[in-house]
Order: structure tokens, then C-alpha cells, then sequence
């Protein structure tokens, strides 16, 4: 067979998107379907969208089946896919569920998908929808992890460990075709005004818990620079892992700050129990993952993202935290421009004491 990466980008007929009843990869089918030089998408799920996702996926077909039944194999076999995108990894457990029915979920599903993958003649590209979740987040982490670094404390949440297990299914794939080119992307944390988030339910509240001594590193991701970037890697992306984030990171300080909340800083061990459950209702249903990036952040390092895959996002880090704030609804307590003009006035002050420029 020849190797995938030698034979260059393939150019997608049929299409397969799992998930497709989530908002990413709703859109993303949608993305697809209007895109005239990819002839099928077929958009899988185990339960069925509403009227309106159904409309906005266009000519996509939607076929209800969940990717861990072997039926998945015959509908990749029926519309002869040969490009798949798997971007229906859960981050929680079902409704009702357990974390081993989380597991059958995401693990046992990604195996019975790939497996159908393999066995599938027409199959040339496979693209995974993974998160930057995998490095996990601790004191001794770098300043950008590459993609060929791993985590430096194993991650405590299932989403990571799921994760984690399931891009090494893909890379097992990849070994036993070569002629499919697999390609992960390990997106950072998605924000934007049409997607609901953890940094949008930590800021939903007036006061803001804080860990004492410690200022997250964020790095984001645009909603939109999200899909942009599914849709790249799955028509004209190539083999390899990514990172997939904008420029630039905010600090979680300077992030309660323009969002014009009160931070409230306190130990860890109060962060993670009794404190988010007296001062925020959103950080009730936080998952490790997502305690621990907020006590220490993640930082990325791009550099294959733009040289190798080619993917340019719009948006810097910065930039998407802010159009994320123009979209929301909420009023501050604490007004960021009233900040900045009392700041000015102080300077001017102070200036006009000692005689020093400002």
C-alpha cells in the first residue's frame, strides 16, 4: 500500500460526521453540505436533531445509528464513505449514566467506528475532533506543549483519559492502513457567543472564584476558527496531530477583568469543594478537567498547525474572549471602561503631584 502522507491530501466524496446532533458538528455538516465539490454527507447520531438542525444540514442525509453498533460498518459500506470524521466524543456521562457508560460511549464507540474503517476499501481519511484536555494541567507543565509532548501529571478527568485511548486507536489505524491518512486535532477550549462554556458558566456569576496565588493561562479557541478548522483538515488537511489554537493567552485575572466580574480568591481545596458550591452554581457540575485548567491554564505551541496543516486561525485568543463578550447578554459588575477612565485619572494624578510625564 502507499503511505498516506506520500500520497498527498485526498480530496473527500463521501463524508461522514458523527455526532451530529451537537452544535459543532451540526454546523460542520452544514459546513460540508454546501461545499459542491464533495458529492454526499452523510451526518450520524444515536438520537435524531430537531427540524431546524435537520434544515440547516442542507442536502446531508441523516442516518440515526450509534457509531459502538456494528450497523455502523454497513452504513459506511452502503455509501462507500471514504472520509470520516469523528467528532462525537462526549466530555460527560449520559444523562443518568455511569462513568463506565461514558466509557462504552466514547472508547467502545471509537473502536467499533475505526475498526469499520479499516475494513472499508473505500476509506482514505480519517479526522478526529480531540482537546488540548490530553496534556492535562499541572504545576509542572511548560510554557506550550508540542504536539509531541505528553502530560506531565495523568490527566484525573475521563474525558482525558477517554481521549487519550482514543487517539491511540487512531494511530493504530493508521499503522494497519497506511493508505489512510488519520489526522487529530487537539483543539484548545472552544468560546464564542453561540456556544455555551466552562469559561462561560465560571464568568456567569458576579463574584468569581479564584485559586490563591495562582493565575490560569488560557488559551482559546473561536467557535467559528473551531469549525474552520474541522472543515480544513477534512477537505484539504493531511496526516499528523495538531494543536489547534489562536494566538496569544489570556490570563484568567485579566479575563474576570474585562468580563467586568469580582474575582474571589481562595485555596484550592476550597475552589474544588465547598467553594463552588457557595459561590457558583455553574462550577457545581465541573469536571476535573476543567477544575484543573482553571487553577493552572494550558498553553499551546501552533507552530505545526500553520506550517504543516496549513490552518490560519482568524481570531487570536484575545480577540475570540472579546467577541465572546460582545454576544453575551450579561451586564457587569463592575464596568471595564469605567475601570480603564478611573486608571487614567489616577495617572494623570499622579503625574500632576510629582511632575512626571505620564
Amino acid at each position: 500500500m502507499v503511505n498516506a502522507v506520500e500520497r498527498g491530501v485526498h480530496t473527500p466524496k463521501v463524508v461522514l460526521v458523527t455526532g451530529a446532533n451537537r452544535y459543532l458538528s451540526g454546523q460542520l455538516v452544514a459546513r460540508l453540505a454546501a461545499d459542491p465539490s464533495i458529492e454526499r454527507v452523510v451526518a450520524v447520531d444515536v438520537t435524531v436533531p430537531d427540524k431546524d438542525r435537520l434544515r440547516r444540514m442542507g442536502r446531508a442525509e441523516f442516518v440515526r445509528v450509534d457509531i459502538a453498533n456494528p450497523l455502523i460498518s454497513k452504513v459506511i459500506r452502503q455509501f462507500e464513505v471514504d472520509t470520516t470524521v469523528h467528532a462525537g466524543v462526549v466530555q460527560r456521562p449520559p444523562k443518568a449514566g455511569s462513568r463506565a457508560a461514558m466509557r462504552d460511549v466514547n472508547v467502545l464507540g471509537a473502536m467499533q467506528l475505526f475498526a469499520a474503517c479499516q475494513r472499508a476499501p473505500s476509506m482514505r481519511k480519517v479526522v478526529l475532533r480531540s482537546s488540548s484536555a490530553v496534556y492535562g494541567c499541572s504545576a509542572k507543565d511548560p510554557a506550550k506543549f508540542t504536539e509531541q509532548m505528553s502530560a506531565r501529571r495523568n490527566p484525573r478527568g475521563a474525558y482525558a483519559v477517554d481521549l487519550i485511548e482514543i487517539e491511540g486507536l487512531v494511530r493504530g489505524l493508521a499503522r494497519r492502513r497506511p493508505d489512510i491518512a488519520a489526522t487529530t486535532l487537539r483543539l484548545a477550549p472552544t468560546i464564542g457567543p453561540r456556544r455555551s462554556s466552562s469559561l462561560h458558566q465560571i464568568l456567569g456569576t458576579r463574584v468569581v472564584p479564584t485559586v490563591a496565588g495562582r493565575d490560569a493561562r488560557l488559551q482559546l479557541l473561536h467557535e467559528d476558527d473551531a469549525l474552520a478548522a474541522l472543515s480544513h483538515a477534512t477537505v484539504a488537511g493531511r496526516a499528523g496531530t495538531f494543536n489547534v489554537a489562536g494566538d496569544g493567552v489570556l490570563m484568567l485575572s485579566q479575563a474576570i477583568r474585562r468580563a467586568g466580574r469580582v474575582p474571589a480568591p481562595m485555596p484550592f481545596v476550597l475552589f474544588r469543594s465547598i467553594g463552588r458550591q457557595l459561590m457558583s452554581a455553574g462550577l457545581r457540575g465541573f469536571t476535573d478537567e476543567q477544575l484543573d485548567f482553571f487553577h493552572y491554564g494550558c498553553g499551546l505551541d501552533t507552530t505545526r498547525m500553520r506550517t504543516l496543516l496549513g490552518f490560519h486561525p482568524q481570531l487570536t485568543t484575545a480577540e475570540a474572549f472579546d467577541h465572546y463578550l460582545s454576544g453575551s447578554p450579561r451586564r457587569p459588575v463592575i464596568d471595564p471602561d469605567w475601570i480603564d477612565v478611573a486608571r487614567d485619572r489616577l495617572l494623570d494624578l499622579v503625574g500632576a503631584e510629582t511632575g512626571a510625564p505620564r
